[in-house]
């Protein structure tokens, strides 16, 4: 089985970067995300849109190719969405912890945007953290939110994504 690269493209800074990987990897690409955004803007006007024109090292390897999966509005369609095509092997680029514990469920891969590398052996804890820090949010408290994006954190991202695509 070919191994995909599913990017939830909702709010995801590295979209570009995640395309790059698999272009060099030649790993398919699904970029899914709901229908207000123009999620069509991230793929190269040569990039093929199919399996049928993929760019493979050989007639024996599918190759690189780019689909754009547009879900219906609404809290964790592009998630399902996801989950419901996922085939073991595959990697999943996503800043949701709750789509990072599906897809580690599916024998699946997931990184977060800043390149963390999701493993089932830590998800449960990051499960517990969102649900405490969403429990102190509903009571009125604040947490802390996320630092700034930086130069370093897409690095690591390029380079943990490249490795999961080998």
């Amino acid at each position: 089985m070919m191994k995909m690269l599913y990017i939830d493209a909702d709010a995801c800074p590295v979209t570009r970067e995640a395309l790059a990987c698999a272009r060099r990897a030649r790993v398919p690409v699904v970029i899914v995300g709901n229908t207000t955004q123009n999620l069509a803007r991230h793929i190269r006007p040569d990039d093929p849109r199919d399996v049928a024109h993929a760019r493979g090292r050989d007639a024996a390897h599918g190759g690189f190719w780019v689909e754009v999966l547009d879900v219906s509005v609404g809290a964790d369609s592009a998630d399902f969405a996801i989950v419901e095509r996922l085939q073991p092997g595959d990697v999943v680029v996503t800043q949701d912890i709750g789509l990072a514990s599906m897809v580690l469920g599916r024998d699946a891969a997931a990184i977060g945007v800043r390149g963390r590398v999701y493993s089932k052996a830590t998800i449960d804890m990051d499960l517990f953290i969102r649900h405490e820090e969403k429990k102190v949010r509903r009571a009125g408290g604040r947490t802390r939110g996320p630092a700034a994006f930086t130069n370093e954190d897409r690095e690591r991202f390029r380079r943990n994504l490249a490795e999961l695509l080998q």
